[in-house]
């Protein structure tokens, strides 16, 4: 019995060795693939570990800020998350039985929680799936989010074939959700426009409009592929397009930008609207979209290089501006809004237009820099070396492109999967969009 007790011990003892994480023990030995899988891996972690006990939904943040804590669950990171779990199947990280259970135990939630008009709120109780309002009057439903979200659950529809009870049920459950969004409803009395917010205490009192170009593609792609409210092309031909920060066609740095505000905005604009929606070929009367990411992204990298305001370690392999902590608060970080903040999701979501360039960066992430950027859950949300502030926060909708995005570069997976969906083809089509099929690398 004492040698047994003995084992046990050992074997716990053990078991906590391996749970703790060292960021000096990083391997460093590792090819290009090798690396790019263990960033996949390892961020991955953010939507399996520390997913929400109850809901399996994913967090909105790994640290308790703005007055709240680990109950707050965010519909449009779940979406990522999804996509991150149909990688981890794919990838055998987990079983596909173990992914289809989570999926499941997400649908489920996600079928007793508030929605209005099918649209979900921007945040939610993980516990008991009530709205978390997420400012003065935001607590209905979020038409963006809801894209994001629902951008997931159409790939793990089509991505979960099978004939297990896990897998017919989540299918069914997603498709009767998917059905219900009330897209038109967010034209607000028919106009020719979709509208962000809508609450049921506060009507449209919020009243914004979605208008382009940001990260809202996707909200007009979903919601003119709507089977039963599907809004009509007049609403993205004089809704999204018609704005004064729409058509660009400048030049910064030398490179031609297409859409968008100066210099582009944050590159979260380049990846969250196209974790599903392939860019390759995606073209209509206003852009090609693969020429307008491809040249958002030189940009944000070519500015860094410049680096006007001359901050510490800019440079063509330690680049990305986009949306995230830093050390002042939230700051939606672009060449326009530089406050000396490097991003890690930037570079590495890029990956798809910028293969060689976000290498660099990665590299230089991991091997230069990981003793203060790697963590359990992948590379922490930004640092400055100027302010010599390393962040301590991951969120769900900078972590979840990451392995999405690599993942799209390495195999087109999601935007395989996603493209795959007759209902997405059907809305393509319907606004004038020209598409390929095609999967290989760029």
């Amino acid at each position: 019995m004492k040698s047994l007790s003995i084992l046990i011990i050992c074997l716990f003892l053990t078991c906590q060795t391996f749970a703790q994480f060292s960021a000096a023990q990083l391997p460093k030995k590792l090819t290009d693939e090798e690396l790019l899988e263990l960033v996949q891996k390892q961020t991955f972690r953010y939507f399996w570990e520390f997913g929400h006990p109850v809901s399996g939904m994913a967090r909105e943040r790994s640290n308790e800020s703005f007055d709240y804590g680990g109950e707050v669950v965010t519909t449009g990171g779940t979406g990522f998350g999804l996509m991150a779990i149909i990688v981890a199947a794919e990838r055998k990280w987990i079983t596909r039985e173990q992914a289809s259970e989570r999926v499941l135990k997400i649908v489920n939630f996600l079928w007793k929680a508030d929605l209005f008009h099918g649209v979900f709120p921007h945040w939610l109780n993980g516990e008991t799936g009530k709205v978390i309002r997420f400012s003065l009057k935001d607590d209905g439903g979020d038409l963006v989010e809801t894209s994001f979200l629902f951008q997931g659950l159409i790939c793990a529809r089509q991505y979960f074939t099978g004939d297990s009870p896990a897998e017919k049920e989540l299918r069914n459950k997603i498709l009767w959700l998917w059905e219900a969004v009330e897209w038109n409803w967010h034209t607000q009395n028919n106009q020719n426009v979709l509208y962000w917010h809508w609450s049921p205490n506060n009507g449209w009192s919020m009243n914004h409009q979605i208008r382009g170009w940001n990260e809202c593609l996707i909200t007009y792609v979903l919601a003119a592929s709507s089977p039963r409210f599907a809004i009509e092309p007049n609403v993205y031909h004089q809704g999204w397009t018609a704005s004064t920060h729409f058509k660009n066609e400048k030049e910064y740095l030398g490179i031609k930008l297409p859409l968008g505000f100066e210099y582009g905005g944050p590159l979260f604009f380049t990846h969250y609207s196209f974790l599903g929606l392939d860019p390759r070929g995606l073209k209509d009367n206003y852009a090609d979209y693969w020429q307008q990411n491809l040249n958002h992204t030189l940009i944000n990298r070519q500015y860094c290089i410049t680096n006007p305001k001359k901050y510490k370690g800019y440079g063509k392999n330690n680049w990305g501006l986009t949306a995230s902590d830093s050390h002042v608060g939230y700051a939606a970080h672009s060449p326009s809004e530089d406050l000396g903040v490097i991003t890690p999701t930037a570079a590495l979501s890029a990956f798809p237009y910028t293969p060689e360039h976000s290498m660099e960066a990665l590299k230089h992430f991991y091997f230069d820099l990981g003793d203060k950027l790697w963590s359990e859950y992948g590379f922490i949300d930004a640092f400055s070396e100027q302010n010599n502030w390393y962040a301590n926060s991951h969120l769900a909708i900078d972590q979840g492109p990451i392995i999405v995005m690599i993942e799209n570069y390495r195999t087109g997976l999601l935007w395989k999967l996603f493209m795959s969906s007759p209902d997405i083809k059907r809305g393509l089509d319907k606004l004038g969009f020209t598409y390929s099929g095609k999967t290989e690398k760029k």
